[in-house]
């Protein structure tokens, strides 16, 4: 024998299945506007270039040989942030300098 068809049904949200309505789940819109993030603020905006550029610089200088590979990586996804190719030129500079650290650093552990 099968079940009654309503007891396949889930009750109506809001609703206990007894038929009274919840009284602690309102539907009030001031309630649900406390958990309401707007979209624009999720977006990250894209820093300056000179920003970037400094944090490069900054990276360059203040690496170690224990942090050179996460501080390569770190620029490196800096550098995919800038948007024009002069921009990413300047940077060269300081990635050349880090590549070149990191080689020198290989190098000497080998020895």
């Amino acid at each position: 024998m099968t079940p009654p068809r309503s007891a396949f049904r889930r009750p109506l949200k809001g609703k206990k299945s007894d038929g009274t309505k919840n009284v602690d789940q309102s539907s009030s819109t001031a309630k649900n506007l406390d958990r309401f993030v707007p979209l624009a603020s999720l977006k990250q905006v894209a820093p300056e270039p000179a920003v970037l550029l400094d944090q490069i610089r900054a990276i360059y200088f203040n690496t170690t040989k224990e942090t050179i590979h996460a501080d390569l990586a770190h620029a490196l996804e800096l550098l995919k942030d800038l948007p024009s190719e002069k921009a990413r030129e300047k940077a060269a500079v300081y990635m050349e300098g880090l590549a070149q650290m990191r080689r020198d650093w290989i190098r000497n552990a080998q020895n």
